[in-house]
């Protein structure tokens, strides 16, 4: 499912704010050391993908209680669900001038992951970095989706239709009031 824009203003899918902190050194660093790595721009977006999908470990799975929300953050730390995740997935891409949104879907609870546009593709492509593990196979992909999941509408499941430029509220609240990891699982929102 291609999300729906807010705007056609594609400037507002590559603005830096206090979550989405591209100009924070430490994101600009990374993106510079991976952009090194990976010249031509898909395949620095498919590095990004890679590098925060398998470095950056989802706190649910590897039991860490830390509770992280700004790019930078989840960059230093190494750590957050797939909110913080998409986060810093964002901030990456948006440092090398690839526009990208935030996108969710739910799945019970609200589940994070990002969209991209690439120059020279006309669509929207989504992107979910929140980590494999078995039973989750997500991979970066300009066509058909390899999303960690595919929402089931027999079980109330359903993608949000927004492309969103900055976090939700309701995702920000919830990141920045919880205590700890259980903390957040417990008050993980439902809505947007």
């Amino acid at each position: 499912m291609e999300p729906k824009p807010e705007t056609s203003d594609l400037t507002v899918y590559l603005a830096a704010d206090k979550v989405i902190d591209h100009d924070h050194q430490l994101v600009r660093e990374t993106a510079a050391k991976l952009r090194a790595e990976a010249p031509e721009l898909h395949d620095y977006a498919k590095a990004a993908f890679e590098f925060v999908r398998d470095t950056i470990q989802h706190s649910d799975d590897s039991g860490d209680l830390r509770v992280t929300w700004r790019a930078s953050d989840v960059l230093e730390q190494r750590t957050g669900i797939c909110y913080a995740k998409a986060h810093a997935l964002a901030a990456l891409l948006r440092a090398e001038g690839i526009p990208t949104g935030l996108c969710y879907q739910f799945l019970g609870v609200v589940h994070g992951l990002v969209a991209i546009r690439l120059p020279g593709y006309d669509r929207w492509a989504r992107q979910d970095p929140r980590g494999n593990k078995p039973g989750v196979d997500s991979q970066f992909s300009l066509g058909e989706e390899r999303l960690a999941w595919v929402p089931d509408p027999a079980e109330g499941e359903f993608d949000f239709p927004t492309l969103y430029a900055a976090t939700p509220p309701p995702v920000l609240e919830c990141l920045q009031q919880a205590t700890d990891r259980p903390h957040l699982w417990r008050t993980l929102p439902t809505k947007l």
